[in-house]
């Protein structure tokens, strides 16, 4: 375990819990933030306090650590629009080559948001759950943008906040390795069972990787990935 504060930017997802995880088992003192964006699947907001709830009931080491948990509106992404994420519109790619499903500046707005409540809360380490390996090709996922994010913090905020993103170099496969590494086989069934992912926001469709309407590209990795899991 490393001494220090770290702010754990958690929508609820595969990767974030698993970036908790991560972060509860290295830092002395940990809090949470997820964001409300006038997004699709808003189930994810539901899904939060459920994960925090078992997190702290049965890994009571790592409830001695877990802080608070935050939420911050950012409906202006919702406002600007054009994306199947905050629209009820097919998913599907897009003349820049992007999927629909990429919201402009989403991430940068994430962690400016997250740096400046971490500022307050006086904590230091900002973490994500972004990779550049397994993904849909977002520019804000990428680690050269993250890495510029952090030093525009630091600069904008006079401050050493560090961007940590643990998943950055692992696909979807070796992020359920990581979760099963860091909690066991408990931590793992955990983040099948309770963590969401799903564009659509499905949560009654149960598979063995979790919950998820099988089809929109979220689900696609996290059920490729699990075969691949599984495979090993």
């Amino acid at each position: 375990m490393t001494d220090g504060t770290a702010l754990v930017l958690f929508s609820g997802g595969q990767d974030s819990t698993t970036c908790l995880a991560w972060a509860l088992r290295r830092f002395d003192r940990v809090e949470t933030v997820g964001f409300s964006y006038g997004q699709r699947h808003a189930i994810e907001l539901e899904t939060r306090p459920k994960i925090l709830a078992r997190l702290s009931a049965e890994f009571p080491e790592w409830a001695a650590r877990l802080g608070p948990d935050h939420v911050l509106t950012l409906d202006l992404l919702k406002e600007i629009g054009g994306t199947s994420l905050t629209e009820k519109t097919a998913i599907e790619m897009g003349k820049s080559g992007l999927p629909n499903t990429f919201v402009p500046g989403r991430n940068l707005l994430f962690f400016t948001a997250a740096a400046a409540l971490a500022y307050r809360r006086g904590l230091k380490h900002l973490i994500g759950g972004m990779c550049e390996t397994d993904y849909s090709g977002y520019p804000d996922c990428r680690d050269d943008t993250l890495k510029s994010l952090q030093v525009s913090l630091n600069l904008g905020m006079e401050s050493r906040f560090v961007v940590d993103t643990p998943l950055m170099w692992l696909d979807k496969a070796a992020t359920f390795t990581m979760a099963r590494k860091l909690g066991g086989q408990p931590f793992l069934d955990l983040v099948i069972e309770e963590t969401h992912t799903c564009y659509l926001g499905d949560r009654t469709h149960r598979h063995l990787w979790g919950y998820g309407c099988n089809t929109c590209p979220a689900c696609e990795l996290r059920a490729n990935g699990w075969a691949k899991f599984t495979a090993t």
